[in-house]
């Protein structure tokens, strides 16, 4: 058999996991919950909530397998699910927003002083004050090309809306951002 001919090893477990085989879902689960709980973090600001859209995206995968075309990773593909259930999902603000106050705990890369503390805390609040004002659909492609760097292309197919509209949302995002930061700075 030529590498050609070889299956890749994504498109076997993609083809076990429409079997319905248990140990592909695990190995789905062990290759990729890392990714989709970072995505989950990133949108929802909560780790326990993030921790309950990774458990209904594998959950629901052995549902929805048969959806996947194969024209995305299985990886991009798990994303769109958590993308899809967060935007139905309604979360309590107040679980989100003490969550987002515990982003000061996140490891720094180097050390700060007290007052350098404070001025990162007061910022992280401020920014979360600011995203969680946004739309969902706002807030969604804010995580997914801002915080996560991903392209419009692929945070169109995760959204699952036309890249146009992925760039609109962003856009009106960013207007909304800057003119809540204009009015953060006249206070």
């Amino acid at each position: 058999m030529s590498a050609l001919e070889r299956p890749v090893v994504g498109d076997l477990l993609v083809t076990r996991l429409r079997r319905g085989d248990a140990r592909a879902l695990a190995e789905a689960y062990d290759a990729h919950h890392e990714a989709v709980r970072a995505f989950a973090r990133r949108l929802l600001g909560d780790e326990v909530s993030a921790e309950d859209l990774v458990h209904d995206v594998f959950v629901t995968l052995p549902d929805v397998i048969g959806r996947f075309e194969g024209r995305s990773s299985l990886r991009t593909f798990l994303v769109s699910i958590a993308a899809n259930h967060a935007r139905h999902a309604k979360r309590a603000r107040a679980r989100r927003l003490g969550a987002y106050e515990r982003l000061h705990e996140e490891p720094r890369t180097e050390s700060t002083t007290p007052e350098d503390e404070v001025e990162r805390r007061a910022l992280a609040a401020t920014l979360t004050r600011m995203l969680e004002a946004l739309p969902m659909e706002q807030r969604l492609v804010v995580v997914l090309c801002i915080v996560e760097e991903r392209t419009s292309t692929e945070a169109a197919e995760i959204v699952g809306v036309p890249e146009a509209t992925v760039r609109t949302r962003l856009f009106y995002a960013r207007k909304k951002l800057r003119e809540m930061m204009d009015a953060e700075v006249v206070r």
